[in-house]
């Protein structure tokens, strides 16, 4: 049987929302460094950008042939 501690010790911080404007932020500059135009990133939501990033080659390619 366990100690009972097992809860306690396992526990973590949460996520921090200035972490999150982090990585968001620098998700934004990977976009503009695929080539996609900066107005274009400034519409979209996290998510979004999140789902272009999925894919970079794809997003390069799509971008490429727009400009």
């Amino acid at each position: 049987m366990g100690s009972g501690r097992s809860n306690e010790e396992l526990t973590h911080a949460g996520k921090k929302s200035r972490e999150k404007k982090r990585r968001i932020k620098n998700q934004r500059k990977r976009l503009l460094a695929l080539g996609v135009p900066e107005n274009v990133v400034r519409k979209l939501n996290a998510k979004e950008v999140r789902q272009m990033l999925l894919r970079p080659l794809v997003t390069r390619k799509r971008w490429a042939a727009k400009a």
